[in-house]
């Protein structure tokens, strides 16, 4: 798969209904760019992709609406909606912030989101200017996933 039909089946499979395959999305993962940490600072609107990983449903439950990253040292992971339909940043469920670093996953160096208070990794990739691929991983997750993957639109 080239990078112009990954991007092309990326987009199809955000509009599907029913469960993702792990594996079609871990083929277009691997074709997609890199991105560095610094190409990615803002405030980005996140979904999910369901494909029945363990952690699917759990940031709907939590009000999930994205993460900003303001600096590389100064990441919210987890922005949510209260009950008075603010934004504010979770920082009990995601057990404080974060940071951005590059990281390697999957032999590829790439920025990657380290939360501060649990063993959690986010790694990022380009679909286009503004939206990443991202893909959860960490100490609890076994070493060739299943991971979490999802999506972040930059916010305009």
């Amino acid at each position: 798969m080239n990078a112009s039909k990954a991007r092309a089946r990326f987009a199809e499979l955000r509009q599907q209904d029913s469960q993702v395959s792990a594996a079609e999305l871990d083929e277009i993962w691997a074709v997609l760019d890199t991105v560095r940490p610094e190409e990615i600072l803002g405030e980005w609107k996140g979904s999910e992709f369901d494909t029945g990983h363990p952690i699917n449903g759990q940031l709907d439950q939590a009000r999930w609406y994205g993460k900003t990253f303001a600096t590389v040292k100064d990441v919210k992971p987890l922005i949510c909606w209260n009950d008075k339909g603010e934004l504010y940043s979770n920082t009990a469920l995601g057990k404080g912030e974060a940071s951005l670093w590059t990281v390697e996953f999957r032999g590829e160096p790439t920025a990657t989101m380290v939360y501060d208070g649990q063993p959690i990794f986010d790694h990022f990739k380009r679909v286009d200017e503004n939206t990443l691929m991202g893909i959860m991983n960490g100490k609890h997750f076994p070493a060739d996933g299943p991971f979490f993957y999802f999506v972040l639109e930059r916010v305009a």
